[in-house]
């Protein structure tokens, strides 16, 4: 039984990206009274350390949000105004995951909202009607790994997206999507552990837990002059998910 409870909370660790666990010193017991015990004995239970919570039995969305709460787990609550939960279809069969919210987000608590959500929207909507497809943004959910934004939207560092992550997991899980379309480099790292560039992930299927996961780049890539070779890219990698998830 603590060997599969533990597996389990290894496999949350791994999916969360993080690499490495590292235990505490045991403090030091006090004297027992009960008397020794021979040799090779063993105790009938094994203590596990204190751990995060996996995501309850029925978790939905609104509970994981009323658990976030009014967050301080980390420094990214500093500087914020609102939390930036997630937006969309709660039964969606496919999820967007960006980085982080930005400044426009930041202000209307609602992720995807600035030039790059603007550009995103247009990217789901015409490719899918390019496709014969009836789907607007609406149908879709979208979040991101951080839920605040980070001082002059600068990348998420790695302690904040651990933090963050058990929240981003009990998103996915509670959602179950038939795929999901990591936004950006940080995104697929943080969901698939992979450690490449964006340009080399791009386009490819990889794996969270058992969903699969496509790779394409983040927006506010594409609104720079120098990268608008990479927009028909994206828009080949969003016809992938689409007729992936919705065929």
């Amino acid at each position: 039984m603590e060997t599969d409870l533990l597996r389990k909370y290894l496999e949350f660790y791994r999916d969360l990206g993080i690499q490495t666990l590292y235990k505490r010193p045991a403090a030091p017991k006090p004297p027992s009274a009960e008397p020794d015990q021979p040799a090779g004995h063993q105790p009938a239970t094994a203590e596990l350390p204190d751990l995060p919570a996996l995501a309850p039995q029925g978790d939905t969305l609104f509970q994981i949000l009323n658990d976030i709460g009014d967050c301080h787990r980390c420094r990214l609550h500093e500087g914020r105004s609102k939390i930036v939960f997630g937006v969309g279809n709660e039964r969606s069969p496919l999820v967007f995951v960006g980085e982080g919210p930005g400044a426009d987000e930041d202000a209307q608590g609602i992720p995807f909202v600035g030039r790059a959500g603007q550009l995103l929207t247009q990217m789901i909507e015409n490719t899918a009607k390019k496709e014969g497809m009836h789907l607007l943004r609406d149908d879709v959910y979208i979040c991101n790994v951080v839920k605040c934004r980070p001082p002059g939207n600068r990348t998420p560092e790695p302690d904040e997206m651990e933090i963050c992550g058990q929240f981003l997991y009990r998103q996915l899980m509670a959602i179950r999507p038939k795929a999901i379309c990591a936004l950006g480099g940080t995104a697929a790292r943080a969901l698939t552990g992979h450690k490449e560039g964006v340009t080399k992930m791009r386009g490819k299927w990889f794996h969270w837990r058992d969903i699969p996961v496509i790779v394409t780049y983040h927006p506010s890539y594409l609104l720079r002059p120098y990268n608008q070779g990479a927009k028909r890219e994206a828009w080949e990698d969003l016809k992938k998910a689409f007729h992936f998830v919705y065929d």
